[in-house]
């Protein structure tokens, strides 16, 4: 009933920065970062750069009082799915967890799925007026912490990263990768397609210097892509770029997600969430390294820096004039990146924040919104602040 006093007293209490916009490097407006933040059992620290004439990256953390909820969505051909999925996946995940009283792979599991369905109904809705919408996909990584379990789901080649203490050698940090990268240049993937389509001698096909699933696409799992996945979304000779040759009869792009679950260990640090541009120009162990070595304030934008002196380094300038690149060439040099750093504070684990966490979302600089990633409630009022969401 006083849901909207509440609001307010929650306002009036935050601290001034939290309403000005996302901070963007006063040198760099192609770079957005928060440097440090709450989430349930920590600080998270996040950042992004835009490579593309348009971001197609999404980013988004939901640091709740019960738990935090990362979602990393690299789009690709628009930035229409990877929006899609970053303003619908976390609502629904939090509607199947209200339901089940509590977070599991299978919650991971339907909510992806749901967001799957979803976006194939907007493009349904649109195909006719814009068939491209056909070809609009994302890459998916998505990470929960609940209960002192870390949760993640992964469809594309997006990669999450554990930084850990080495069990005999506790002053070693140690790099482990907890998602597979579901792209045709992985060996694995190529036998995988090959063996569950054998009557489809082009489901992976070398073009362009790299591996492609028909020619056209490295990522295997993807949310989106429907032209790749139902034949009802088939994209003709006038769009050649996505035009396939001979029809598929069953999805060549799979959409179900891999999905684990670790309970977390006195010896784990920090995550490293990143779309796959961060891992193009870093190895897991350069990446671990850094985060161990600097201080926590900063660290996701310190990654991205590395990264970008990185790819500054493979063609032979200097990180400063990488930067005066304008958005026209920057993809020349590299991808759209996303990054987020969860560090595990464990005497937090089984604590509730005693203020609620704020929303954050990558290159959106918008007033304050209170994280409504709290799964055990009261179901009056649930309903309603779901709702709120974007």
């Amino acid at each position: 009933m006083f849901r909207w006093l509440e609001r307010i007293v929650l306002a009036c209490c935050e601290p001034l920065s939290r309403y000005l916009p996302s901070s963007r490097g006063e040198d760099y407006p192609l770079l957005w970062y928060k440097d440090l933040e709450k989430h349930s059992c920590g600080k998270f620290s996040f950042a992004m750069v835009q490579g593309n004439q348009v971001c197609e990256d999404y980013g988004h953390v939901e640091p709740g009082r019960q738990g935090t909820f990362v979602g990393i969505y690299d789009g690709h051909g628009g930035p229409q799915a990877s929006r899609f999925a970053c303003d619908h996946l976390s609502r629904h995940l939090i509607s199947f967890a209200r339901a089940r009283g509590t977070i599991d792979e299978e919650v991971l599991n339907n909510a992806i799925a749901e967001t799957e369905e979803a976006f194939l109904d907007y493009v349904r809705e649109r195909f006719e007026t814009d068939p491209l919408m056909a070809s609009k996909g994302s890459c998916c990584l998505v990470g929960v912490i609940w209960n002192g379990t870390l949760y993640v789901a992964s469809l594309g080649d997006s990669r999450a990263v554990l930084g850990h203490n080495h069990i005999e050698r506790p002053d070693r940090i140690v790099a482990l990768q907890l998602t597979n990268d579901h792209n045709a240049s992985n060996v694995a993937i190529r036998n995988e397609l090959n063996a569950s389509h054998p009557d489809d001698p082009n489901i992976v096909v070398y073009d362009r210097d790299a591996w492609r699933v028909r020619g056209i696409i490295q990522i295997t799992r993807a949310l989106g892509d429907a032209y790749l996945k139902h034949e009802d979304f088939a994209l003709g000779t006038n769009f050649p770029k996505f035009h396939l040759k001979v029809p598929i009869t069953r999805p060549v792009v799979r959409a179900d997600p891999e999905v684990s679950s670790r309970n977390l260990q006195a010896v784990d640090r920090f995550v490293i969430f990143a779309s796959d541009g961060l891992w193009d120009l870093l190895t897991n162990e350069k990446a671990v390294e850094i985060v161990n070595t600097y201080p926590k304030k900063g660290i996701a934008r310190r990654l991205l820096v590395s990264a970008l002196d990185e790819a500054a380094r493979r063609v032979k300038i200097k990180y400063d004039d990488l930067k005066k690149v304008g958005i026209n060439e920057r993809r020349n040099f590299h991808d759209d990146i996303t990054v987020v750093v969860i560090f595990i504070d464990h005497n937090m684990l089984n604590r509730e924040l005693s203020v609620p966490g704020m929303s954050v979302r990558g290159f959106v600089d918008a007033a304050p919104r209170r994280s409504k990633f709290n799964i055990i409630q009261q179901q009056a009022g649930s309903e309603e602040e779901l709702d709120d969401m974007p």
